[in-house]
């Protein structure tokens, strides 16, 4: 164990210690995106740790999203969570490309339904008659690859004539401006911290029970409600942001 290690070591409480020490390795750079990240043996055996306490450390690194568990594979450098800003409306491809990762989206559903055949809230958000035809949609949100947001939404056909299932492998709100003309700027949103269920785990790669963002949102244009949504941001690939400025309309956080 180099000898700044050591003296780290005594100084302060063990698993504090090495949460620490740990964490410095990825800001130095001696792992890289996608590395492969050093062992519980390999930890215990070169900072001179006990195993549990390199289980615990590494245990949280992985919990908070800075390392990925891969079954019989070994634990790996997750690349850097995007940012969810609770008070604008950032398309997604927008944000991921920014990020430096490559968006794709995959289209589970696309059909058309009445709105008595969807959830009783949604015509309750999207104040419409029961006897209004929506597009029912699901896509899947990929960043290189990983699925991260599974994505439910309502719109109107009256809203959106025309509309195919292609156009939706792109931005949503893209497609709203150019092909629409509908100018999207506002959003009523509630945020809740849920665990996934299988099923949904099962599409976002993640093991059942996993940590999720669920964000309900009725988005307009204008006075109108333009859609309804109910969309689950993997826990361990997002963080959500708010800045002191705050323009747009209701953000309400739930937390239990």
């Amino acid at each position: 164990m180099a000898q700044t290690d050591a003296k780290r070591l005594v100084r302060e409480p063990m698993y504090q210690q090495m949460n620490e020490i740990l964490r410095q390795l990825l800001r130095r750079g001696e792992f890289a995106e996608g590395d492969q990240f050093l062992t519980e043996r390999q930890i215990a055996e070169r900072f001179q740790v006990s195993r549990p306490t390199a289980n615990k450390v590494l245990g949280g690194m992985v919990s908070e999203g800075l390392l990925e568990f891969r079954k019989g594979v070994g634990t790996f450098v997750c690349p850097p969570r995007l940012n969810f800003d609770v008070q604008a409306l950032i398309s997604f491809t927008e944000k991921t490309k920014e990020a430096g990762r490559k968006p794709s989206t995959r289209v589970l559903q696309f059909e058309q339904i009445t709105a008595s055949a969807a959830e009783p809230e949604v015509a309750e958000k999207l104040q419409i008659s029961s006897d209004e035809e929506l597009f029912a949609i699901t896509r899947l949100r990929l960043a290189d690859g990983i699925p991260v947001i599974l994505e439910r939404r309502w719109i109107p056909v009256s809203v959106f004539p025309c509309l195919t299932r292609q156009e939706l492998r792109g931005s949503f709100y893209e497609l709203c401006r150019k092909r629409y003309g509908l100018r999207v700027s506002e959003s009523d949103q509630t945020i809740r911290a849920v665990c996934l269920r299988s099923k949904e785990a099962r599409i976002l790669e993640t093991p059942n029970g996993s940590p999720a963002f669920l964000v309900s949102a009725v988005g307009y244009s204008g006075a109108k409600a333009t859609w309804w949504e109910k969309t689950l941001y993997r826990g361990d690939s997002y963080e959500f942001y708010r800045t002191r400025s705050s323009p747009g309309r209701l953000i309400q956080l739930v937390t239990k």
